[in-house]
């Protein structure tokens, strides 16, 4: 148990330096650098990997786990919006059905685009 510590302790020590990711301030962003990315990793993972390849994928990855980020906590939203659009419909609730509504469709079609 113990030699799986420190071999684990010195496989983390021995990481390359870390990226700062392209942001993704907003969904739309997060979802066309996600797209983008992803295609990216995929064209490395179709040829046969090499140092500088695998150094490729490191770097892009951080782009990769910033979109996740953005992505998640925007569809975290979005859920809450589409609770918002439920409870109007029980209590025929027609405003807020249709701000919240036109709320969650706009940000749920750049998800599906």
């Amino acid at each position: 148990m113990i030699s799986g510590f420190l071999i684990c302790n010195a496989i983390a020590e021995e990481r390359p330096d870390h990226f700062k990711g392209k942001a993704a301030d907003t969904l739309q962003q997060a979802v066309a650098n996600f797209t983008e990315y992803n295609q990216k990793l995929k064209d490395l993972l179709a040829a046969e990997l090499t140092p500088q390849s695998m150094a490729e994928i490191h770097q892009l990855t951080y782009t990769i786990e910033v979109a996740l980020e953005k992505i998640h906590s925007e569809t975290a939203k979005l859920k809450d919006t589409l609770e918002q659009v439920h409870i109007a419909s029980e209590r025929m609730d027609m405003a807020t059905a249709k701000r919240s509504g036109d709320a969650y469709i706009e940000a749920a079609q750049t998800l599906v685009k």
